[in-house]
């Protein structure tokens, strides 16, 4: 970190790998970290990332685990006094009362390039959009979420194909390196950094499991990103056949093209959307083309190959969990 410099210390708000690597990062450095709030894991949540309360104990770190921030957090930080506060990929917004104990500031890694893409659950909202970058972005805590001035960015690529835990895992390095490139400045209280372009900025709320409903009359590409924002090991997107939730893990968009096998006269395009127009590879005529689904799950069986449910030609998948309705041409 080149000179040597006075030990700072900081209280640290963080969760997941992103949290658990820049907390690593921070005790690398020689921060002294006097506490570390994060949160208890969710017992209904697939556990697919480090914990940042077991480094935290494996240093001798108190670790805590508040449902809220209140007065009992806020009397923690008066006692500690920090030089710091950070936020790694913590859950709750942190007020206003408790950023400003910090001296040196209060800094938060957000999972997105400020000013867009504000709000929650930005990474799989980037997937669902179809977006071909993304990025971190080290931005000064305020009282207004994600309007703090810009630190440090760095740009994460997305491919076609990646899924939101893909990007995730390339997010999480970019992350540390944002982190290890600043923390000079931000110990010597130099990093004023830049005021965000707010015509610029974008918000997004969290997504919560049914939000991954398939609506049919979406073009194949839009359906396909859904898919792959929210597949595992996120709740995953859904449709309905005969009364039953089928969930759709992997798809394979392809373009608007004649389909021999239901009529001559008859083209994926023409189709009313959700039919399935192939059962082997198994794909589902949509708003703009045709969905080829390559993994899926009944609801209560196994996830297996799209072509292994033998859904028949003509079978309609519905928003809600309607009967099964055959499709019939006018000859």
């Amino acid at each position: 970190m080149g000179k040597k410099m006075k030990k700072k210390r900081a209280v640290v708000f963080a969760y997941s790998s992103i949290g658990y690597e820049c907390l690593a990062e921070l005790l690398t450095e020689g921060i002294e970290v006097a506490a570390v709030l994060t949160h208890e894991d969710d017992p209904d949540e697939e556990k697919w990332f480090r914990s940042v309360r077991e480094l935290a104990e494996e240093n001798g770190i108190p670790a805590h685990t508040p449902e809220k921030l209140g007065e009992d957090e806020l009397r923690l930080l008066r006692e500690l006094r920090p030089d710091l506060i950070f936020s790694f990929s913590y859950r709750t917004v942190i007020p206003a009362s408790i950023l400003e104990l910090a001296p040196l500031g209060a800094f938060n890694i957000h999972g997105a390039l400020l000013p867009r893409y504000r709000g929650r659950a930005c990474i799989n909202w980037v997937v669902l959009n179809g977006e071909t970058e993304t990025g971190v972005t080290l931005h000064h805590m305020t009282a207004r979420v994600d309007e703090g001035r810009i630190v440090d960015q760095q740009v994460v690529p997305i491919d076609d194909d990646d899924t939101a835990h893909d990007v995730f895992k390339k997010m999480i390095p970019a992350a540390r390196a944002v982190l290890r490139r600043s923390l000079p400045a931000i110990l010597e209280g130099a990093a004023r950094g830049r005021e965000q372009d707010r015509s610029q900025a974008t918000y997004f709320g969290r997504r919560r499991p049914e939000d991954g409903l398939i609506d049919w009359s979406k073009s194949a590409r839009e359906i396909h990103n859904l898919v792959r924002a929210v597949t595992h090991p996120f709740p995953g997107a859904f449709t309905h056949l005969d009364g039953k939730k089928l969930f759709v893990w992997r798809t394979r968009p392809h373009p608007p093209h004649p389909a021999p096998y239901l009529a001559p006269h008859l083209e994926e395009e023409c189709i009313t959307p959700g039919v399935v127009v192939s059962s082997s590879p198994l794909k589902v005529s949509t708003g703009a083309g045709a969905l080829e689904i390559e993994r899926a799950q009944w609801s209560d069986g196994e996830e297996s190959k799209g072509d292994e449910l033998r859904l028949p030609v003509g079978v309609v998948l519905t928003e809600k969990g309607h009967k099964w309705n055959e499709l019939r041409s006018n000859d």
